[in-house]
């Protein structure tokens, strides 16, 4: 049952793409309207010259699980001039659990690896990942034992990036996910896009801005 109605939402989404491609490609966005641009610009963590492009998410967050398809198809078709960094959201309780889940992936060198498997293990298989043991198995899988696991999750500067990614996410005023930050600036949600399949779109034109912005 699973895989035909994701190919039906794969279809929807090329659908859905299309009735926004006018818009974006002409770039005729409203601020307030389809995007929202930060008071205080947040500093960027890319290289001089690199536009940064940041998807803050919840790998328990239902929404971020179901943009990963057009979201994924979109970064492959980005230029060279532009960085993703991926910002696992920080509001308590498993959020925080999945954000040390991320950057104790990143530390054993199997982030890359493990990013899509840990969303469809919640959202596939119905498991938590909220506590040691499960996670420390879980990461187990990818060719690290099981106490390699655990000494990252309880690792400093693991437990440091968390606490970054919450002072992040802070600055990016962002109150939910999933949610896409382009240049520091230009925030982009579900809502402000209209969709989640629009959140690329809309993205990608406001890196466009970035590009005649720098080019002025």
């Amino acid at each position: 049952m699973f895989k035909p109605f994701r190919l039906i939402q794969s279809a929807m989404i090329a659908v859905a793409g299309l009735g926004l491609a006018t818009l974006a490609s002409a770039s005729n966005l409203v601020e307030g309207q389809h995007y929202e641009r930060l008071p205080e610009p947040v500093e960027t963590r890319v290289d001089e010259g690199q536009i940064e492009v940041t998807e803050a998410f919840w790998y328990g967050c239902p929404h971020c699980y179901n943009l990963q398809d057009s979201v994924k198809a979109w970064y492959e078709t980005l230029g060279e001039d532009v960085s993703v960094i991926h910002l696992p959201a920080t509001m308590g309780g498993d959020w925080n659990t999945h954000a040390l889940v991320f950057y104790a992936a990143e530390e054993l060198g199997i982030r890359e690896e493990v990013h899509d498997d840990i969303f469809n293990a919640i959202h596939e298989e119905g498991r938590n990942l909220n506590d040691a043991d499960s996670i420390a198995s879980f990461l187990s899988q990818y060719g690290v034992s099981e106490e390699d696991a655990r000494q990252a999750l309880d690792a400093f500067s693991v437990k440091s990036q968390v606490n970054q990614a919450h002072a992040r996410m802070r600055a990016m005023r962002l109150m939910g996910v999933p949610a896409l930050v382009v240049d520091g600036r230009y925030v982009v949600t579900p809502s402000s896009a209209g969709s989640l399949e629009n959140m690329p779109q809309i993205a990608d034109a406001l890196i466009e801005r970035v590009r005649q912005e720098r080019e002025d």
